[in-house]
């Protein structure tokens, strides 16, 4: 039997058709990703990142940068040589000469992740990447693979070669929060681009394949042997000589920074909030100056946690908050919580809750502007005003006691019995004149501190006490900077004036001075002199200690967010020892000073006040 003529003709016709149906199937799978590709609305302009904020210490020293993570648009004329080279070299080679794709590294990486058994080597060009970084999500599928391509191709056609590798280094993902290498390069050495050393550009470009594993921060010996293989592709690849090499791997002196990226966040976060009612909308990069002083910063965050830790379990409390002010108003510490990575809540500032006899002595302040002075007396013996029954924290009565004696062991009876001589419209026309803003409780129920307020407001209230009368607003802003290093707000003043009057104030300072040295505040005592009120409010939900010197202002409070009691824990307690730590520390440099008018004549005004106190006595 013959064998059939093999027809040359028709073989080449069938497998010029097969190749005809998979030229057209390629295009058709093309042209299907090319219409499905995201929508391209893309320009240089559109990568510019959003405004960074430098916040700096009260000492000059950068203790935190919020804003966009990508540092400073780097282009190509700034790149150092070094950088260029190493990128290149370990990315992708031929960048320069390929269209957007690399054939020659797609089969090469076929063959050598073929032969492994797994994916070693990957193909794609620094193009693929950017065009990834840009405009695709980072899930490993063909079709991703397929609009990863055109997009580079799309991007070869649309951009040079210089712009493609600069909007790459300034996009890509290298650690630590840090996009491009310019953030970078500051997080990890705390140097700009142009500083880098060959070795640190090495560094820094070994990065770029695996940011976690080779985090110099984090891991310095895989770093290390990362940048040893950057380092060998330069030589392949001629841009540095083996002797060069050696001398490089000889002086290579790697810096890791250290970056103080937890630092006083309540406190960063209350001054970010502040800036655009300052400034309107920030559109530029600025440099803050603040008034925080880290030293007392971090050792209040210390304190806050050594005393509270031991007395979650055992005392039913789990949160506090602290809050440190110049006499002048400056914020110069403020922890707003036990552990700001678990709640940014900040209760120094935003919490509102009722400060108890913390705010009494804006309740005796009315007296003695009534005409009483620190030594007349008061009976202190149950009350009823309408049914309403308010206790003393002990539940005993003394009798008769003076001003001066009620405050500073806390005397409830008293407190409300001038609050029903002076009226409560009196008291809350004091406390606006000491600067509180928060709505104000206007039945006699605000002598014993039942209106909420915040523990900033209240230990601001307490400064005109240390420094002599005059009321402040606190502030944490000294003066702000523009990226050129222009001036654009400096601090003037925020002083709201006089609110107390010299034998006042000299009074009011004779009476709380009673707290420390043998009243309810007595753990509290420190080195010098100093003056406070305890405050606990209604079933040890809240528990404050506001005390002062002539120079510092401190306000320490400890509760609950849910509003529960504690077990036991008084302003006396807890708030005081933390309170007495931090103040010492406050103090390091400082020579201990009179509190204001303590060498005042306060035997001025008896008459009126005898007959204020006659008044008083009747029930």
């Amino acid at each position: 039997m013959k064998k059939p003529k093999f027809n040359s003709w028709y073989f080449f016709s069938n497998l010029l058709s097969i190749f005809i149906w998979i030229f057209l199937l390629i295009i058709g799978v093309v042209f299907y990703y090319y219409y499905t590709l995201p929508e391209i609305n893309f320009s240089i302009e559109s990568t510019k990142r959003k405004p960074t904020i430098t916040i700096l210490d009260s000492e000059d020293n950068e203790i935190r940068e919020i804003g966009s993570p990508y540092g400073e648009f780097i282009s190509i004329d700034n790149l150092p040589s070094s950088l260029h080279a190493a990128i290149l070299s370990i990315e992708d080679r031929r960048f320069y000469s390929h269209p957007g794709i690399d054939f020659r590294a797609l089969i090469r990486a076929f063959f050598v992740n073929f032969n492994a058994g797994y994916i070693v080597q990957g193909g794609s060009t620094i193009t693929q990447q950017l065009a990834k970084n840009l405009f695709l999500t980072p899930e490993r599928t063909l079709s991703r693979k397929i609009r990863e391509a055109l997009l580079a191709i799309w991007l070869e056609r649309n951009f040079t070669k210089d712009q493609i590798l600069s909007l790459y280094l300034n996009r890509v993902y290298l650690g630590a929060g840090t996009y491009g290498v310019s953030s970078a390069s500051k997080e990890y050495f705390g140097l700009s681009v142009e500083e880098l050393s060959i070795y640190q550009s090495a560094m820094l470009s070994g990065l770029m394949k695996a940011p976690s594993k080779y985090n110099p921060k984090t891991n310095i010996d895989a770093a290390r042997k990362r940048t040893e293989t950057v380092l060998m592709s330069m030589v392949d690849a001629g841009y540095i000589s083996k002797k060069e090499l050696q001398e490089i791997e000889r002086d290579a002196k790697i810096i890791i920074r250290k970056r103080n990226e937890n630092i006083g966040r309540y406190y960063t976060d209350w001054i970010i909030s502040q800036l655009e009612s300052m400034l309107g909308k920030i559109n530029q990069d600025l440099e803050v100056v603040t008034t925080i002083d880290k030293s007392l910063q971090l050792h209040s965050e210390k304190i806050i946690q050594e005393k509270t830790s031991d007395l979650i379990d055992q005392s039913e409390l789990n949160q506090a908050a602290l809050i440190v002010l110049s006499n002048n108003g400056a914020v110069k510490a403020m922890v707003g919580g036990r552990d700001y990575s678990k709640s940014q809540f900040n209760r120094s500032v935003n919490a509102k809750r009722q400060p108890g006899s913390a705010f009494k002595p804006f309740v005796y302040l009315s007296a003695l502007e009534a005409g009483m002075l620190p030594n007349d007396t008061i009976e202190d013996k149950p009350i009823n005003i309408n049914g309403w029954k308010p206790r003393n924290f002990s539940d005993e009565y003394e009798g008769r006691v003076t001003l001066e004696e009620a405050l500073s062991r806390s005397i409830n009876t008293v407190a409300v019995r001038i609050a029903r001589l002076v009226g409560a419209e009196s008291i809350i026309n004091i406390a606006r004149r000491f600067g509180f803003t928060s709505t104000m409780s206007k039945d006699l129920s605000i002598a014993l501190g039942t209106s909420e307020v915040s523990l900033l407001e209240l230990t601001s209230a307490y400064v005109p006490f240390a420094n002599g009368g005059n009321a402040i607003i606190p502030y944490g802003i000294e003066e702000i900077k523009d990226s050129n290093g222009k001036i654009i707000y400096r601090r003037e003043g925020s002083g709201l004036g006089s609110v107390i009057s010299a034998p006042h104030l000299s009074s009011i300072n004779k009476m709380l001075k009673r707290t420390i040295v043998d009243g309810t505040g007595r753990f509290a005592k420190i080195d010098r002199p100093a003056a406070a009120k305890t405050g606990t409010s209604q079933n040890f939900r809240d528990a404050w200690f506001i005390g002062y010197s002539p120079d510092f202002i401190s306000g320490v409070w400890v509760g609950n967010d849910d509003g529960s009691g504690m077990n036991g824990v008084t302003g006396g307690t807890v708030p005081a020892k933390i309170w007495k730590d931090i103040m010492l520390k406050a103090h390091d440099s400082y020579p201990p000073k009179q509190l204001p008018g303590e060498s005042y004549d306060k035997d001025s005004n008896n008459g009126f006040s005898n007959l204020i106190k006659r008044i008083l006595g009747k029930e």
